[in-house]
């Protein structure tokens, strides 16, 4: 079977899967995009005139609408309210004013400034799309997607700059945030979980830009990790029985390389019976069990007050007698306070970093420690670190735009100065396929130190999938006995 031919079986497959996991409102909305779709093939066909005769009267309408909608403090309003509000603002502008349309134009005129209003305008068409995991507005006129990990220019545009800003300032309202002149960029979430960056001038030199990282309406498991390539089922099995034995874990990788989602799928081996407490900037992660409690990271108001770091929901979190601590990723000096809490019987922690090596990881992880303003010499936090992590699970991109776990190295301690790491699991490259990198997940043949201790604890673990093997231990397609449903 060729690349093609699989990308295409599994975007029909994603797409199949998101439609049935869509609510009426949201399949209503991709209907009415696709009727949208179709109206303008049909425009292409008319005149240039009469398309432009449209083009015109809706843009007039759309900022008519909006300060409507500010006028009467409804940017931020329920999706209910907003709705009848455009409803009665389009049923009286029709009855009031003698448009140049025909009736078909009527009713698709009112669908779209609905749409304007409460969705994300022109970029409405990408979101509904399952295949779609990053959108990038650079300008008005230039949006990039991302699709199987590969960046392509998108035929979508804005009408202007000021279009785009106008939708980042719907979003940063109905999130409660705020973006202007004297703070010119926002962290947003979606309702469907999708994570929003927004900037305008004058840090944005070209205009405003919009970035916006996408999550399915269901969590990617472990299984669907191993069928995807992105890890062997020795490895999955390996990393099941470290959560259950609550080594704590560190999954470092660039950006984009799915840290998050190697995090939930790592988290569901988690007992059902436990307390999660999450931390993150931007809530995201997606588990599945029962006791979890959220926390998320507050900016400044507008009066540049309110700020709750993540250092500040550590510190909060060991008060809410958590059986586990997950922090979405360490930026600043919360490192410290993660460190101290796995070092003082919060077992099974588990957090992120930006990293390209194992070892560069604990490099972050010392400098950001020292970010806390504490004294400590360089030795003594290396021991906290050293004495905290057990497991770093590095991931990388790959040019072919698949993700892998690239190594999982155990931290075994200290050696003079130097932090002791060994791998237990590494992809090796065997070459290339067409535009696609093979390889094999291989065991280094090291069994790791906390093995003997995780038997005594009752978790069994067969020392044959570190034992390494002159064959493949991995072939793509296939999965093993144990592996997580999806969630």
């Amino acid at each position: 079977m060729t690349d093609e031919n699989a990308n295409w079986e599994e975007l029909e497959a994603a797409r199949h899967l998101f439609r049935r996991s869509l609510s009426k409102d949201a399949g209503g909305r991709m209907k009415t995009t696709k009727q949208r779709d179709t109206g303008q093939r049909d425009e292409r066909r008319r005149q240039p005139s009469e398309v432009t005769q449209y083009l015109k009267t809706k843009q007039r309408l759309q900022e008519r609408l909006l300060d409507h909608l500010s006028r009467n403090e409804l940017l931020g309003a329920g999706d209910d309210i907003v709705a009848r509000s455009v409803e009665a603002f389009v049923d009286s502008v029709l009855e009031a004013e003698e448009l140049p349309l025909n009736e078909g134009e009527r009713g698709r005129l009112s669908e779209e400034l609905l749409e304007e209003a409460l969705g994300m305008g022109p970029l409405a068409g990408l979101m509904a799309d399952p295949a779609v995991t990053d959108i990038l507005v650079n300008r008005h006129d230039q949006i990039y997607v991302e699709r199987f990990g590969r960046l392509e220019l998108s035929d979508v545009r804005f009408r202007d700059a000021e279009h785009v800003q106008r939708i980042i300032e719907r979003l940063a309202m109905r999130c409660g945030r705020r973006i202007d002149q004297a703070w010119p960029m926002a962290d947003l979430r979606l309702p469907d979980g999708s994570r929003v960056n927004a900037t305008i001038p004058p840090i944005s030199i070209d205009g405003p830009t919009i970035s916006i990282r996408r999550f399915g309406r269901r969590r990617i498991s472990r299984a669907d990790l191993v069928r995807m390539g992105a890890m062997s089922q020795d490895m999955s099995d390996f990393l099941d029985v470290a959560v259950l034995a609550k080594r704590n874990i560190l999954i470092s990788g660039g950006t984009g390389v799915g840290k998050s989602t190697m995090l939930g799928a790592i988290a569901e081996a988690i007992p059902n019976h436990e307390r999660v407490l999450t931390i993150e900037d931007t809530a995201e992660l997606i588990l599945d069990q029962e006791h979890v409690v959220r926390l998320e990271t507050r900016p400044a108001n507008v009066e540049g007050q309110g700020t709750i770091l993540a250092r500040d929901l550590v510190i909060n979190s060991l008060r809410m007698r958590p059986d586990r601590i997950i922090l979405g990723e360490v930026r600043s000096s919360e490192a410290l306070d993660m460190l101290q809490a796995m070092n003082t019987g919060h077992e099974g922690g588990m957090c992120t970093v930006h990293s390209n090596t194992p070892r560069d990881a604990l490099s972050r992880l010392e400098t950001m420690t020292l970010l806390a303003g504490s004294d400590l010499p360089s030795r003594a936090i290396r021991e906290q670190i050293a004495s905290a992590i057990h497991l770093i699970v590095q991931l990388r991109r790959m040019e072919d735009g698949v993700r892998r776990i690239e190594r999982i190295t155990e931290l075994t301690g200290m050696e003079d100065n130097t932090p002791l790491l060994q791998d237990i699991f590494v992809f090796e490259r065997r070459g290339r396929a067409g535009k696609k990198i093979e390889g094999e997940y291989q065991p280094t043949g090291i069994v790791p130190r906390f093995v003997e201790e995780m038997r005594e604890r009752g978790h069994q673990l067969d020392a044959e999938i570190f034992r390494r093997s002159s064959g493949p231990r991995f072939r793509p397609g296939t999965t093993g006995a144990g592996a997580g449903d999806v969630g």
